[in-house]
């Protein structure tokens, strides 16, 4: 189980997870986006057993909002974050922890492995996906008959965004 309790760092709030999910000591909080939206979600053959069929997941659609509720931006498949400012990111999953919420995603550390534009996604090197809500695929209700439909799962998190020490 994961704890996030947060401390003060100036105007910042700092995430206390499991040691799986923290940065490196390398990097400081930049700011931190709330994300309302969607898990997108595929019915698929089961890899492992094509009698089998499972929601596989796809995409995340969701807007990003500052502290004080201003858009900010938008996250989308890749996984990808990009700013109104026109500056994006691209990352990859280094690691993950279940939610404390067991309805909901779970909690991410992720590497950025691509930038573009320049604006308030420049520098970042690591985002962390916390405080999920919802966002699961149904337990069920995937078969052949419905091969192909795609759903679409309400969630929101906190994106903590994280640069290098300067």
């Amino acid at each position: 189980m994961v704890a996030c309790s947060t401390h003060s760092a100036g105007r910042l709030s700092i995430p206390v997870v499991a040691d799986s999910i923290k940065v490196s000591s390398n990097e400081v909080l930049l700011f931190s986006a709330k994300a309302t939206g969607v898990q997108i979600y595929a019915c698929e053959p089961d890899p492992k057993d094509s009698t089998h069929y499972e929601w596989a997941f796809k995409a995340p659609e969701a807007d990003l909002f500052d502290a004080k509720g201003n858009a900010l931006g938008r996250h989308y498949a890749g996984p990808t974050w990009e700013a109104s400012d026109g500056s994006r990111i691209v990352g990859e999953i280094k690691s993950l922890e279940f939610s404390p919420d067991t309805n909901a995603i779970p909690w991410l550390l992720l590497h950025v492995k691509q930038h573009a534009g320049n604006g308030i996604f420049s520098h970042v090197t690591s985002i962390q996906r916390l405080e999920t809500v919802g966002g699961k695929a149904p337990a069920g209700g995937c078969d052949q008959s419905n091969l192909g439909q795609k759903i679409r799962v309400p969630y929101s998190a906190v994106y903590f965004f994280y640069v290098s020490k300067p």
